[in-house]
């Protein structure tokens, strides 16, 4: 018997969205975001449509990198971490447990974003 090597989820609108497991960490990515082959990503992260994640990124467990959402190279997200739709993360930043980006919100290089910490739009970190 075959595995299947995607899994696929049905979005709000119908459309049919096909993740396949990411081979430097086994997370989920979805086949039309682009993730560097040097980034890692946790079995339980995922990244959603047209998101990209640079070299050597690092997505913890259950890190959420949402639509269209850039994660710069160096950067690392930590555990249950949701970086929102168009969110920017700058180069080698780091976004910590709990922490949300919310969606258009720039996270500037080699910043620090605190625990459970809620970054908007209006207030870029």
């Amino acid at each position: 018997m075959r595995r299947r090597k995607y899994v696929e989820f049905e979005a709000d609108d119908g459309t049919t969205l096909r993740y396949v497991q990411h081979p430097n960490g086994g997370g989920l990515v979805e086949r039309t975001a682009h993730v560097h082959p040097s980034a890692w990503v946790s079995p339980t992260a995922y990244v959603d449509p047209g998101a990209r994640v640079g070299a050597s990124a690092h997505l913890d467990s259950g890190a959420w990198v949402d639509q269209d959402a850039v994660v710069a190279g160096g950067a690392r997200l930590g555990a249950h971490t949701h970086i929102g739709p168009r969110a920017v993360i700058g180069r080698g930043a780091k976004v910590r447990d709990g922490a949300t980006v919310s969606a258009e919100a720039r996270v500037a290089d080699f910043a620090v974003v605190e625990p459970d910490t809620v970054v908007r739009a209006d207030r870029a970190a």
